[in-house]
């Protein structure tokens, strides 16, 4: 007998969104519930235009673009012509990054990079000692700013409760960006996190681990030991509107499979959720 599984649960329902792939993504366009998108630093290796050939493939509506595909080094009409070749794609740019905001005589630059590519928001890494400064240009810009924690080797913010702490008293489009697989090896619970976060919590990069020889290792997501079923549930019954996120990290050479069975398996748990 099948053992019952969180795996084969959801297997038929995987199943039929991999099937229906642009059905499912276009009725999450069009109408309120979990948006699956990409962060484009899964397609690290290859240029904007590949890229962009590789998410329609994969039926993608919703993008973060890393610099990778939008360089930092050109000029704001370069950037804005980047941007449009996305756009054109048919592709929505819910954000940028992750991006660095470390160093105070670079945070105007990032935030008219951003500006200049129509992005809404930023997900970032700042430190403790700019975030003031990046509070005022978020005034300043209207462009929201998901912090993103790192894990362990974090200093700034390793957890999402680190940085819910650091925004707490700050302007609402101060808020955060959970990277579930960051999350659980910094030992938070992702499901508590989330209902913590509240309206603070802005987008999610996913991915999926396996705890295997003493340390934690990247896989497909729905394949490894996340809770990927509970997060959907519990950002269905929040009413989560921002992004969840595929940031594959592994096989950056031939990321198509790993990517392809990852949406396919977060599509088929909305599906199955009605989210």
């Amino acid at each position: 007998m099948t053992p019952f599984t969180r795996r084969t649960m959801f297997a038929g329902a995987a199943a039929l969104a991999a099937t229906l792939p642009t059905t499912l993504e276009a009725a999450a366009g069009a109408a309120p519930g979990i948006t699956i998108g990409v962060a484009t630093y899964s397609l690290r290796k290859f240029s904007r235009a590949q890229a962009i050939e590789m998410l329609k493939k994969l039926n993608v509506q919703a993008l973060s673009i890393k610099e990778f595909h939008l360089k930092y080094s050109d000029t704001a009409e370069q950037t804005a012509a980047g941007a449009k070749e996305f756009r054109d794609a048919g592709f929505q740019i819910l954000s940028g990054g992750n991006i660095a905001l470390t160093k105070p005589d670079e945070l105007r630059k990032m935030f008219e990079y951003a500006k200049a590519a129509g992005m809404p928001m930023i997900v970032c890494a700042p430190a403790h000692e700019t975030l003031p400064a990046v509070e005022k240009l978020v005034k300043e810009f209207n462009i929201k700013a998901a912090i993103h924690n790192h894990g362990p080797e974090d200093k700034h913010f390793p957890s999402p409760q680190s940085v819910l702490a650091a925004v707490k008293s700050m302007d609402p489009r101060m808020g955060l960006c959970i990277d579930i697989g960051h999350t659980t090896r910094a030992k938070a619970d992702l499901v508590a996190s989330i209902k913590e976060a509240g309206a603070r919590l802005f987008d999610m990069h996913a991915k999926d681990l396996v705890f295997e020889n003493g340390k934690w290792t990247q896989v497909a997501v729905g394949d490894g030991n996340i809770p990927i079923v509970e997060m959907f549930k519990t950002l269905h019954a929040l009413k989560y509107k921002g992004g969840v996120m595929l940031e594959y990290e592994i096989n950056a050479d031939d990321p198509y499979p790993g990517m392809e069975r990852s949406l396919s398996y977060m599509r088929g748990v909305r599906a199955a959720l009605g989210a």
